[in-house]
């Protein structure tokens, strides 16, 4: 009996997480910059860095960094603008002025409460 208990609020407790995970978190688009991401070759010997634009994105107890998954033509994301973002698994999907992104995460850090 008592081990159906601890089974049945764990499915529950599993099944609460996971319906949390689904849910947009609000956040902030705080900082930009270029970074290296690749490299494009031009010749035999010859290349040349391609950059991709990575973003810090905060929320209220945590500060993202995300990157494009690859160099492209994307247009730059005005900074301090407001978002609603899902993560799944290692990227985060967001719309932005009508526009579906998705960036790789590749940074989390906690912010400290004041």
């Amino acid at each position: 009996m008592k081990s159906r208990l601890v089974a049945l609020a764990g499915v529950v407790l599993c099944a609460s997480l996971c319906s949390a995970a689904d849910a947009p978190t609000a956040g902030t688009i705080t900082a930009m910059q270029s970074v290296e991401c690749g490299t494009k070759k031009e010749g035999k010997k010859s290349s040349t860095s391609l950059l991709c634009q990575q973003y810090a994105v905060r929320t209220s107890t945590t500060e993202y960094q995300i990157r494009q998954p690859k160099p492209s033509e994307q247009a730059l994301l005005p900074l301090s603008t407001p978002i609603q973002f899902t993560i799944d698994k290692h990227k985060m999907k967001f719309k932005l002025n009508g526009k579906k992104y998705e960036f790789l995460v590749v940074g989390m850090s906690a912010i400290q409460p004041q």
